[in-house]
């Protein structure tokens, strides 16, 4: 850290200790609270690492609807592919009004004077290994999911957030949704009972979904740098499909298990206080696009939740995804034996559970829930292009508001270690055909009693 730089962030953590008392909210604050904060008026610069069609569409729209208004500026745009850097640039030029640096790869980013924060929306199996490095160059992180696709990748960046005390934010966006809050609490408190089992789907009929074949057609190896792209992954030959339509090849991505299992099976973490699941078993293929891709187009994974030391108490998950037939939709149905929370349609209802005479028939004492609206419901889309919807908007701006206040966001660090250990376990169990378990003094994910590697 430069002189400047660390005197600067020490300057902003004086500052909120200055100001203790006045609460911020991290969903939103008028933009005159600010001004009774010292050191509220500092900028804090931001640079963008890989100007994806992600960050172009959801992460970007989000920043600017909140940066006036928090004092955060963009400064600097990292890609290594040339086409990219330079609409990069002249996309946020048009945005921000100034002069904003392309950079050809995250060294000459991270030589900028004066970068305090940056926004990861590079390739799936980057972001772990980007966030290592924006820690280690003292800047705090909003990184894209998944986090990690394989457990070294996982601690390594884990050591690396912790050991620097940066703010990080993974992109689990309902974190930040007040429908999701409204569960989570209501589940907490005790209302809803024990979870039973939770239901999850995530069906399109989509068949472009992550396929580039123009762009595939244009790139050339000479205008990016292939050596970079591969960021800790096994040597391997230049291919433009690899490299432009990564979530269809392990190992650039786990396909479906890091792209959409990551957002809904984060809930169930935060919902029941479980870090991981107990196992995991997977099955799947490719049974319609027969485009050359790797990774499935049709997948169903089954987890075991519940106490590591009490194998008879727990619940199960069913995930279930395909590509081909949208028929379901998206679903997140949570069961209790007093009813269901379908996030779904945002509503906790007696639907399915035990009624009061059916429990006296059993001599038991019936829980009905109560019919409930969650508050604030924020609509899910699955379309690939979410723009700056509700729940990504909140979930920037809350890492805004904890940059400044220098706390803890929604899905800090651990959040997003959790969700990496239980989409490489379903990703291990798939590609092996066998149950998949997590080793908790070794932090390793197991299959048939050895370590699943890539």
């Amino acid at each position: 850290m430069s002189a400047s730089k660390k005197t600067r962030r020490e300057f902003l953590q004086q500052s909120l200790l200055a100001g203790a008392g006045i609460t911020i909210s991290a969903m939103g604050m008028p933009a005159s609270s600010y001004a009774r904060i010292m050191g509220a008026n500092d900028r804090v610069n931001v640079g963008l690492v890989g100007f994806s069609d992600r960050a172009r569409q959801a992460l970007l729209p989000s920043f600017f609807n909140n940066n006036k208004e928090l004092n955060f500026d963009l400064i600097a745009v990292s890609d290594i592919w040339n086409r990219r850097r330079e609409e990069g640039k002249a996309f946020l030029q048009e945005k921000t009004g100034h002069n904003v640096q392309a950079c050809m790869n995250n060294d000459e980013l991270y030589n900028i004077k004066g970068l305090d924060a940056v926004f990861i929306a590079s390739a799936d199996f980057q972001h772990a290994y980007h966030t290592i490095e924006a820690v280690k160059n003292n800047c705090d992180v909003y990184s894209e999911k998944p986090f990690a696709e394989t457990m070294e990748e996982a601690r390594n960046a884990l050591k690396a957030v912790k050991d620097s005390k940066r703010i990080m934010q993974v992109g689990t966006q309902r974190r930040s949704g007040a429908s999701y809050h409204s569960a989570a609490n209501f589940i907490k408190e005790g209302k809803f009972g024990p979870i039973t089992m939770v239901e999850m789907t995530w069906n399109v009929n989509q068949p472009g979904r992550w396929r580039r074949p123009d762009l595939v057609k244009s790139i050339r190896e000479s205008d990016t740098d292939w050596k970079r792209f591969l960021a800790g992954r096994p040597q391997d030959s230049w291919d433009p499909r690899k490299y432009l339509e990564f979530r269809l090849f392990w190992p650039y991505s786990s396909g479906i298990f890091g792209q959409w299992m990551t957002h809904q099976i984060d809930t169930v973490h935060w919902f029941s206080g479980l870090k991981h699941p107990r196992s995991a078993v997977a099955n799947g293929g490719i049974y319609m696009w027969k485009d050359g891709r790797k990774n499935p187009d049709t997948l169903t994974a089954v987890f075991d939740y519940g106490p590591e030391n009490d194998p008879s108490d727990g619940f199960q998950v069913m995930y279930s995804s395909r590509f081909h037939n949208s028929a379901g939709g998206t679903k997140e149905i949570y069961y209790s034996n007093g009813g269901t929370i379908d996030m779904s349609t945002n509503k906790i209802s007696a639907t399915g559970g035990l009624t009061e005479r059916e429990a006296q028939e059993m001599g038991m004492h019936a829980n009905l829930l109560p019919d409930l609206i969650l508050s604030n419901a924020e609509k899910v889309t699955t379309s690939a292009n979410t723009g700056g919807d509700a729940l990504t908007n909140a979930h920037v701006r809350n890492w805004m508001s904890c940059v400044r206040e220098r706390k803890q966001p929604n899905a800090p660090i651990e959040a997003a270690y959790s969700h990496s250990i239980a989409l490489i376990m379903g990703n291990a169990a798939y590609r092996t055909g066998m149950k998949a378990t997590f080793d908790e003094a070794t932090q390793e994910v197991m299959v048939g009693g050895k370590v699943f590697r890539m």
